[in-house]
């Protein structure tokens, strides 16, 4: 059983425990989108107090965390290139996922759910963004239908930004 759901204050530690995972993996991927100051314990605090930090479970077991934000992302404001989406979007950031679920296809999966999040609540578009040495996040964005549509700055650096229309079925 596979299910997305709010984090609760008592699955911190769970949260950053898989965030570390994720940016220890990036490392072995060899590139560096997360450093040691962000994303940290106190950006998945704020995202958990703020009803935006969200937990896909298998199993009832915490296999991945990310922030999904509703309100969408200044940063986003700015593109060099074009949106394809319009407000109001979700915004994705910070997914990772337990080393111990790797390889199963959760990024497909947790996007499917998050997919069904957004429609549930009358919203059809979706931004995210990824560093360029990312090839992973961006061969996945594109699998699943994101479209590249430039860069954006986020946390001090260009990064390239995807979007995606969705509808309802």
């Amino acid at each position: 059983m596979k299910k997305l759901e709010l984090a609760e204050m008592s699955e911190l530690d769970v949260c950053n425990e898989i965030i570390n995972m994720g940016r220890e993996f990036q490392k072995a991927q060899g590139f560096t989108q997360w450093t040691e100051d962000y994303p940290n314990i106190d950006t998945i605090r704020d995202d958990i107090q703020n009803q935006k930090g969200y937990v896909v479970k298998i199993d009832n077991k915490i296999a991945g965390y990310m922030c999904i934000d509703f309100d969408g992302e200044p940063a986003y404001n700015n593109i060099n290139g074009k949106w394809n989406t319009k407000e109001p979007y979700v915004v994705v950031h910070r997914m990772a996922f337990n080393k111990e679920f790797r390889g199963m296809g959760l990024s497909e999966i947790t996007f499917g759910l998050i997919e069904e999040l957004c429609i549930s609540r009358g919203i059809e578009n979706i931004r995210v963004d990824t560093d360029f040495p990312n090839k992973r996040m961006q061969h996945i964005l594109e699998k699943i239908g994101f479209s590249q549509c430039g860069t954006i700055v986020f946390q001090g650096s260009d990064k390239l930004a995807y979007d995606k229309i969705l509808y309802k079925h």
